[in-house]
Order: structure tokens, then C-alpha cells, then sequence
């Protein structure tokens, strides 16, 4: 299977949490996860909308980015400009977030760059559907 790239701009409202977490698992079952896969991406891609919500800063819109190649579903959702405040701390729902994102991916980061921050997470099927 060759890389696919879907880009989703959604509102930064909690009535668009359903569209990215359905995006994020239909992808995930595409490239052949497992049902419990598929259920780790969608809460994690639930995770990521509240926390992007939380650092949106005012933005109206919050971007992500799906990549899928060889059985792995990679996510990248910025920029957001509020997390990027070194001493503002975290809120309890940014903090809850950042823990199950770690729990439920195999990779998470944040990166901080020109006032702005991206998250970015991937999550591997251990197993790949021939021909998806």
C-alpha cells in the first residue's frame, strides 16, 4: 500500500468530535487494524480534538492530518497556538489527555516552533489487510 494523506479541518467546537474520531477509525480499519487497534486510535483521535480544542487559542478551526503507510496510521494535528506558553502549565483535561494519548499510541510528541505547537501521534497494526 502506497502513503495516503487525508487533511481534515474541523471546527474547534465539541460537536465536531464525532467527525474526527470517525475519520480516525475508519482510516485505522482501512489499513487492517484490530478492533481493539481501531478503538485506541478513535480515543485517541478523541483525546487529541479536546486537547487541540483546549489549546486553540481563539482559532476557529483545528487541522488533522491522517498519514497512512505500511500498516501505520499517523496523526498530526496543529498548529495550536496556546500550548506553546512554556509557563502556563497544563489544565486537568490537557493533562488527562496527554496521558491516555501515550497509553493508547506507540508514539506522541509535541513540538514547539515559531510560537506555535504540533502535536503528533501513530499508532501500527500489528497486523496488515493484503491490498487495503
Amino acid at each position: 500500500m502506497g502513503k495516503d494523506r487525508v487533511t481534515l479541518t474541523v471546527p474547534a467546537r465539541g460537536e465536531y468530535a464525532r467527525t474526527v474520531r470517525m475519520t480516525a477509525a475508519e482510516l485505522a480499519a482501512r489499513i487492517g487494524m484490530s478492533y481493539d487497534e481501531v478503538d485506541d486510535v478513535r480515543m485517541a483521535a478523541e483525546e487529541a480534538f479536546v486537547y487541540a480544542c483546549e489549546c486553540a487559542g481563539g482559532q476557529e478551526a483545528v487541522t488533522f492530518a491522517f498519514e497512512i503507510e505500511d500498516g501505520s496510521l499517523v496523526v498530526e494535528v496543529g498548529p495550536l497556538p496556546a500550548c506553546c506558553v512554556p509557563e502556563k502549565g497544563h489544565s486537568a483535561s490537557e493533562s488527562y489527555a496527554e496521558f491516555i494519548l501515550r497509553s493508547v499510541c506507540d508514539e506522541f510528541d509535541i513540538t514547539h516552533e515559531a510560537g506555535a505547537c504540533n502535536m503528533r501521534f501513530c499508532r501500527r497494526a500489528t497486523t496488515e489487510v493484503a491490498g487495503a
